[in-house]
């Protein structure tokens, strides 16, 4: 159960990468062969602090992350990171992960814009009914 788990853990990573990159995020590695994966937001002309504080408020968790040879300072890096582990053990898959993906790079295109985060959290919120967290009922 385990190594099924751990390959599913990084097959969600595989597609959310696929769906970043699709939408203009560079990728610190330029994919990723674990759980999470190291975005470079410049490319899109945000900072990790200004990605990781609109992300969170359409209630989506990343943390902001230097990259390698970061030319910004550690408070306000020039990327963001994002696992999958969580989302996996709440039963999500590749096609939820390319939702995840696209939730992220809406809120990342508007990161000021409190409608669309706004909407983004209702929209998450309806979609993880169908994904329970393990334990709480």
């Amino acid at each position: 159960e385990f190594r099924d788990y751990a390959r599913q853990i990084v097959a969600n990573a595989k597609a959310l990468a696929e769906t970043l990159t699709a939408g203009g995020i560079k990728l610190a590695s330029g994919g990723t062969d674990n759980h999470l994966m190291l975005c470079d937001v410049t490319a899109i002309g945000l900072s990790g602090k200004i990605a990781e504080a609109a992300l969170d408020r359409a209630g989506i968790t990343v943390n902001k992350n230097m990259i390698p040879y970061d030319q910004r300072k550690p408070l306000d890096p020039s990327g963001i990171r994002i696992g999958t582990a969580a989302l996996t053990t709440r039963g999500m898959k590749e096609d939820e992960m390319r939702q995840v993906g696209e939730w992220i790079l809406r809120v990342l295109r508007a990161p000021d814009d409190v409608a669309v985060a706004a909407r983004t959290a209702d929209e998450i919120r309806q979609f993880t009914r169908s994904f329970p967290v393990p334990g709480i009922a």
